[in-house]
Protein backbone atom coordinates (compact mmCIF):
# COMPACT_ATOMS: atom_id res chain seq x y z
CA UNK A 1 0.00 0.00 0.00
CA UNK A 2 3.11 2.14 0.98
CA UNK A 3 4.50 1.75 -2.73
CA UNK A 4 1.17 2.85 -4.10
CA UNK A 5 1.34 6.32 -2.41
CA UNK A 6 5.03 6.74 -3.06
CA UNK A 7 4.31 5.97 -7.06
CA UNK A 8 1.70 8.61 -6.63
CA UNK A 9 3.33 11.03 -4.92
CA UNK A 10 6.10 10.38 -7.77
CA UNK A 11 3.64 10.74 -10.54
CA UNK A 12 1.97 14.22 -9.61
CA UNK A 13 5.69 15.65 -8.73
CA UNK A 14 7.38 14.69 -12.25
CA UNK A 15 4.08 15.53 -14.21
CA UNK A 16 4.46 19.47 -14.17
CA UNK A 17 8.01 18.89 -15.15
CA UNK A 18 7.15 17.09 -18.57
CA UNK A 19 4.41 19.34 -19.15
CA UNK A 20 5.95 21.85 -21.66
CA UNK A 21 3.86 25.14 -22.00
CA UNK A 22 3.95 26.87 -25.14
CA UNK A 23 3.01 30.80 -25.37
CA UNK A 24 1.64 33.24 -27.75
CA UNK A 25 2.03 36.54 -28.02
CA UNK A 26 2.09 40.04 -30.36
CA UNK A 27 4.30 41.98 -30.46
CA UNK A 28 4.38 46.35 -31.05
CA UNK A 29 4.37 45.65 -34.73
CA UNK A 30 1.61 43.02 -34.74
CA UNK A 31 3.47 40.28 -35.72
CA UNK A 32 3.19 36.89 -33.95
CA UNK A 33 5.15 34.97 -32.13
CA UNK A 34 5.19 31.79 -29.90
CA UNK A 35 7.56 30.42 -27.25
CA UNK A 36 8.19 27.98 -24.39
CA UNK A 37 8.26 30.84 -21.78
CA UNK A 38 6.23 34.04 -21.31
CA UNK A 39 7.40 37.26 -22.83
CA UNK A 40 7.70 39.80 -19.56
CA UNK A 41 6.68 43.08 -21.21
CA UNK A 42 3.77 41.95 -23.20
CA UNK A 43 0.49 39.99 -22.46
CA UNK A 44 0.80 36.02 -23.80
CA UNK A 45 -1.80 33.66 -24.21
CA UNK A 46 -1.24 29.43 -23.28
CA UNK A 47 -1.19 27.81 -26.43
CA UNK A 48 -2.64 24.02 -26.21
CA UNK A 49 -0.48 21.77 -28.42
CA UNK A 50 -1.49 18.36 -29.26
CA UNK A 51 1.43 16.07 -30.05
CA UNK A 52 0.95 13.92 -33.06
CA UNK A 53 0.50 10.37 -32.31
CA UNK A 54 3.69 8.24 -32.63
CA UNK A 55 2.12 5.84 -36.13
CA UNK A 56 3.86 3.88 -38.35
CA UNK A 57 2.56 4.26 -41.87
CA UNK A 58 2.25 2.07 -44.29
CA UNK A 59 5.46 2.50 -46.43
CA UNK A 60 7.58 2.65 -43.67
CA UNK A 61 6.46 -0.67 -42.39
CA UNK A 62 6.54 -1.83 -46.24
CA UNK A 63 10.41 -0.78 -46.10
CA UNK A 64 11.21 -2.44 -42.69
CA UNK A 65 10.01 -5.90 -43.53
CA UNK A 66 11.80 -5.55 -47.11
CA UNK A 67 14.76 -4.61 -45.14
CA UNK A 68 14.24 -7.32 -42.76
CA UNK A 69 13.54 -9.58 -45.45
CA UNK A 70 16.50 -9.21 -47.20
CA UNK A 71 18.83 -9.15 -44.17
CA UNK A 72 17.50 -12.55 -43.77
CA UNK A 73 18.14 -13.32 -47.23
CA UNK A 74 21.57 -12.00 -47.36
CA UNK A 75 22.23 -14.51 -43.95
CA UNK A 76 21.01 -17.11 -45.63
CA UNK A 77 23.24 -16.77 -48.51
CA UNK A 78 26.19 -16.40 -46.28
CA UNK A 79 25.52 -19.42 -44.85
CA UNK A 80 25.10 -21.49 -47.68
CA UNK A 81 28.46 -19.95 -48.50
CA UNK A 82 30.46 -21.05 -45.80
CA UNK A 83 28.99 -24.54 -45.81
CA UNK A 84 30.29 -24.89 -49.12
CA UNK A 85 33.67 -23.68 -48.14
CA UNK A 86 33.49 -26.03 -45.79
CA UNK A 87 32.55 -28.70 -47.89
CA UNK A 88 34.94 -28.17 -50.58
CA UNK A 89 38.24 -27.49 -48.14
CA UNK A 90 36.57 -30.70 -46.77
CA UNK A 91 36.55 -32.42 -49.99
CA UNK A 92 40.68 -30.74 -50.53
CA UNK A 93 41.22 -32.32 -47.58
CA UNK A 94 40.76 -35.77 -48.51
CA UNK A 95 41.97 -35.41 -52.13
CA UNK A 96 45.29 -34.63 -51.14
CA UNK A 97 45.48 -37.49 -48.09
CA UNK A 98 43.67 -40.09 -51.50
CA UNK A 99 46.87 -38.49 -53.56
CA UNK A 100 49.75 -38.65 -50.54
CA UNK A 101 48.80 -42.63 -50.23
CA UNK A 102 48.89 -43.07 -54.03
CA UNK A 103 52.53 -41.32 -54.16
CA UNK A 104 53.82 -43.33 -51.30
CA UNK A 105 52.49 -46.71 -53.23
CA UNK A 106 54.14 -45.49 -56.41
CA UNK A 107 57.37 -44.62 -54.40
CA UNK A 108 57.11 -48.54 -53.01
CA UNK A 109 56.77 -49.63 -56.68
CA UNK A 110 59.49 -48.00 -58.18
CA UNK A 111 61.65 -49.73 -55.41
CA UNK A 112 60.17 -53.02 -56.47
CA UNK A 113 62.51 -54.90 -58.90
CA UNK A 114 59.80 -57.43 -60.43
CA UNK A 115 56.05 -57.93 -59.78
CA UNK A 116 54.05 -61.01 -59.50
CA UNK A 117 50.62 -62.80 -60.22
CA UNK A 118 49.03 -65.48 -57.95
CA UNK A 119 48.00 -68.78 -59.58
CA UNK A 120 44.77 -70.91 -58.84
CA UNK A 121 46.96 -72.69 -56.38
CA UNK A 122 48.01 -69.02 -54.86
CA UNK A 123 51.76 -69.81 -56.53
CA UNK A 124 53.61 -67.01 -57.42
CA UNK A 125 54.15 -66.30 -61.27
CA UNK A 126 56.70 -63.84 -62.12
CA UNK A 127 55.71 -61.30 -64.68
CA UNK A 128 58.12 -59.69 -67.52
CA UNK A 129 60.63 -56.66 -67.09
CA UNK A 130 58.35 -55.03 -69.76
CA UNK A 131 54.93 -55.83 -68.00
CA UNK A 132 56.95 -54.95 -64.51
CA UNK A 133 57.10 -51.16 -66.86
CA UNK A 134 53.56 -51.32 -68.07
CA UNK A 135 52.36 -51.83 -64.21
CA UNK A 136 54.28 -49.05 -62.95
CA UNK A 137 53.61 -46.42 -66.09
CA UNK A 138 49.67 -47.25 -65.50
CA UNK A 139 50.28 -46.29 -61.84
CA UNK A 140 52.11 -43.47 -62.78
CA UNK A 141 48.95 -42.37 -65.11
CA UNK A 142 46.87 -42.87 -62.18
CA UNK A 143 49.20 -40.85 -59.98
CA UNK A 144 48.94 -37.83 -62.64
CA UNK A 145 45.28 -38.22 -63.08
CA UNK A 146 44.55 -38.02 -59.79
CA UNK A 147 46.83 -35.81 -58.40
CA UNK A 148 47.09 -33.47 -61.07
CA UNK A 149 50.54 -34.13 -61.00
CA UNK A 150 52.96 -32.95 -64.08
Amino acid sequence: MAYKRLLFLVLLLVTPLTHAAVYQWTDANGQVHFGDRPPAQVKSNEVRVNAASAQVDTSARERHQKMTEFLNQQQQEREARQADQAKSREQAQKAEATCQKLRARLNNMERISTFYNLDESGERVFVSEEENEQIRDRFREKVQETCNQG
